[in-house]
């Protein structure tokens, strides 16, 4: 434990930052596998409005900075070539 005052309270706001920032990721991959687990149950509807959800997360996550803007491209395209893929059957 620090000894300074400033650096404690540092350490508490690294701490709260953490958690936050642990919890939005774990949102983002919840979400997509939501859309995995929609893609598989094929309803359009339910597939559609989880893409919309997935991808939304997936950029605020990488807004955060939780996530590289790239790696959140790539998802969202991953994500996108399923979606049109189901459109093409």
């Amino acid at each position: 434990m620090p000894n300074i005052k400033s650096s404690s309270k540092r350490v508490l706001i690294s701490q709260k930052s953490a958690a936050r920032n642990k919890a939005a990721k774990s949102l983002m991959k919840t979400n997509i596998k939501k859309f995995e687990t929609a893609v598989t149950t094929g309803d359009a509807e339910i597939i559609e409005n989880a893409f919309r959800t997935a991808v939304k997360t997936v950029d605020r996550a990488a807004t955060k900075g939780l996530i590289h803007k790239n790696k959140a491209a790539r998802r969202k395209s991953v994500m996108a070539q399923r979606l049109n893929s189901l459109a093409n059957e």
